[in-house]
């Protein structure tokens, strides 16, 4: 039998060493069938050429493959049900205490990252085709409407989540509102997922956020959960290993749509099935999507309203770049960020229910 810190690490572990062997295959891969965008250059949320966007990554659009998240969600799935099929078929006490596949804590998060990382997957491989542009922006958006909708019905109707807990306040009773508002935070989510914009960005900062969950989890007593997040951690460092500069792919839609849906999963599990408070803490412990959203949001406002850029690119990271900050220095600042954030979120879920 393994003790319930062991069983958060190991599957960390081993969703790591996954990750780190796959590699060079899928790599291999994905350069043989020149898997990236064909055509440099991308357009503004308005239409527009973004031409100080392109000015600055209009050769690493075509310089290294796109889909590199399968490394992500790929070592997460081998492990989870790697240790599931284990423990099942050899009825090892040891590997049943392993075994975080749980339809209480896991299965709906892992669901939600299956889905999110085909979904993305197939926009990927629309976008590296000649001439490709991907799914459009409303399909997509659409695709997460629906996907959220019915993940949120699921938490109303079948797990009974009606409420989201206030730090140190009374609980917001929504009732069957919790559907809009589980559907509102995925799409905010899954905007923010242009975080993954430069080398390193995206892995360090998802990283932290997991890392944070999996503390929660565990304080919680959802030990399941927590080996989940921790695996996810384990995946994302694997992927991190290869993205740092110069990046050798880049995660992509399939890598941030499945973490980005898995992660809304995950606040609500947190929340008042565990007596805890999952949702009130994300805006902290995901503070860089919030900004990344944000910044996206006030530029298009700010265009419109005053007919001039807020920022000289939106989001904020690259904003930073276009200012003459070296990537590295935006990518480690982000990271310094999202781990003093992870910690304040972590340290307010755990004083709010003591």
């Amino acid at each position: 039998m393994f003790s319930e810190l062991e069983r958060v690490l190991l599957p960390a572990t081993f969703s790591f060493l996954i990750g780190i062997a796959m590699t060079p295959i899928l790599s291999h891969y994905l350069y043989e069938y020149k898997a990236w965008k064909k055509t440099a250059g991308k357009r503004a949320l308005d239409g527009k050429t973004a031409e100080e966007f392109n000015r600055l990554h209009q050769v690493n659009e075509t310089r290294a493959p796109r889909m590199g998240g399968i490394i992500v969600w790929a070592s997460i799935t081998i492990t989870t049900v790697l240790i599931a099929s284990l423990a099942l078929i050899l009825k090892s006490s040891g590997l049943m205490s392993l075994n975080f596949l749980s339809r209480n804590e896991t299965w709906i998060p892992f669901a939600s990252l299956l889905i999110g990382a085909g979904v993305g997957l197939i926009d990927d491989i629309l976008v590296i085709r000649p001439q490709g542009s991907g799914i459009q922006l409303r399909y997509r958006l659409l695709i997460v409407c629906l996907l959220s909708f019915f993940i949120g019905w699921w938490f109303w109707a079948k797990l009974g989540v009606t409420t989201i807990d206030i730090p140190f306040s009374a609980p917001l009773a929504l009732g069957w509102g919790i559907v809009p508002v589980f559907m509102f935070i995925s799409l905010c989510l899954y905007a923010s997922g242009v975080i993954d914009g430069i080398d390193g960005l995206s892995g360090g900062v998802f990283a932290s956020i997991f890392g944070a969950y999996a503390i929660i989890a565990y304080d919680y007593g959802q030990i399941d959960l927590a080996a989940f997040c921790a695996a996810t951690v384990g995946g994302l460092l694997a992927f991190l290993w290869f993205n740092i500069p110069p990046a050798r792919f880049y995660m992509s839609d399939t890598g941030t749509m499945a973490l980005t849906l898995a992660l809304g999963s995950i606040a609500f599990m947190t929340d008042q099935l565990a007596s805890g408070v999952g949702v009130a803490v994300l805006p902290i412990i995901g503070g860089l999507l919030v900004i990344t959203v944000l910044s996206d949001v006030l530029q298009i406002i700010w265009k419109r309203v005053f007919h001039r850029k807020l920022l000289k690119i939106a989001p904020l990271h690259h904003h930073f770049e276009a200012l003459g900050w070296p990537g590295y220095k935006v990518v480690m600042r982000y990271w310094v960020l999202s781990i003093i954030l992870a910690f304040a979120g972590v340290l307010l879920a755990i004083l709010a229910v003591k």
